[in-house]
């Protein structure tokens, strides 16, 4: 797929953006196929109906968003998209579509956008009835190597973050105050702790995970969260993104996340929720958990800040981040939040 930056070149050439038909094809409307309406915002696509009868088939693409998006549909031997369709806009594709499972989503930013949510699936049935369902796909990951936490301190590449900050408006403030003082900085401790889960991808707000991290941190606190339910409420520019996501490739400047942590690419990023015990004793049952399984970022060692694009780089690094629900108060750690990070993990995909 083509990049953000070569997508938005195209429309600051000013394409219009037209209806799009398969070559050699006579766009014709198929009885009973009324036009599909494609509804597109940050992060989900919105389709009106999700089955439709194999024929011809035209897309009416909006863009209900504030950034530019995009439309693809892939599958059966078909792989067709818009131009970039700018906040506001429209545009049609047109396909002739055979039986089958289609993938739906939006290409921009190498699939970013697709992998933050805006992906979901249309079905095409003949006479007959319909397809089988497809599988879920899934990851468990198991936490490895040396254990450190992440404590308060001031974030190490200012200069790079920067001209960043600039387009973050009114979040400008508080991400300003992270690079003096936040949770993404070299001021680390060796610590010891396990952390195994799985995590299910299933579209939307269907997405599932269960997993249990147990770890004593540097004051020699023991610390236990249970993960059993995903956070799927969409944040901008905040890390809590929702629900399960399965290779990403995000952060720093790729104009989808915060610019406080480096260009990265994941094998899995998920937010939830979880119980979380201090001690044996429950502290909340509603703290908010993020978690990736990512190329490293961190140097073996003193286990500081390595790269500013450190996406090239071998996925290994678990980072589990815990802070407290909405409302609740800071927890008795330093900064109020829990930063723990496996330098050596592994994943797989499960049987079932």
């Amino acid at each position: 797929m083509s990049s953000i930056h070569a997508l938005l070149t195209r429309s600051a050439a000013g394409l219009l953006f037209t209806g799009l038909t398969l070559a050699g094809e006579t766009a014709h409307r198929t009885p009973g196929n009324p036009d599909v309406s494609a509804k597109l915002s940050e992060w989900k696509i919105e389709l009106s109906k999700g089955t439709v009868t194999a024929g011809t088939v035209t897309f009416t693409v909006t863009n209900a968003g504030i950034i530019p998006h995009a439309f693809e549909v892939e599958g059966q031997g078909i792989e067709k998209q818009t131009d970039v369709i700018q906040p506001g806009s429209s545009a049609t594709l047109t396909l002739t579509l055979k039986p089958g499972t289609y993938e739906v989503y939006c290409p921009v930013g190498e699939d970013s956008h697709k992998k933050l949510g805006m992906e979901t699936h249309i079905k095409v049935v003949g006479a007959q009835g319909g397809e089988p369902s497809p599988k879920i796909p899934s990851i468990r990951v198991t936490s490895g190597g040396p254990v450190i936490q992440i404590l308060p301190g001031p974030f190490p590449f200012p200069d790079s973050a920067a001209p960043i900050l600039q387009q973050f408006g009114d979040e400008k403030e508080g991400l300003e105050s992270q690079v003096k003082n936040g949770p993404y900085s070299n001021n680390v401790t060796p610590i010891s702790g396990t952390f195994t889960f799985t995590a299910w991808d299933k579209g939307a707000v269907r997405d599932s995970v269960s997993g249990v991290a147990e770890f004593t941190t540097q004051d020699g606190t023991r610390w236990k969260l249970v993960m059993d339910r995903v956070q799927t409420k969409d944040v901008p520019h905040h890390p809590r993104f929702g629900g399960v996501i399965l290779g990403l490739y995000y952060h720093g400047n790729t104009a989808v996340h915060t610019p406080l942590v480096p260009t990265i690419n994941s094998a899995v990023a998920l937010w939830a929720f979880g119980h979380l015990y201090k001690d044996g004793a429950l502290v909340t049952d509603n703290s908010l958990v993020h978690v990736m399984l990512l190329s490293r970022t961190r140097r073996d060692g003193d286990f500081a800040l390595d790269c500013w694009n450190c996406s090239k780089n071998k996925i290994e690094e678990l980072q589990l981040q815990v802070l407290p629900g909405p409302g609740e108060p800071k927890f008795d750690a330093p900064g109020g939040f829990l930063f723990v990070n496996w330098e050596k993990s592994t994943s797989r995909t499960p049987v079932s």
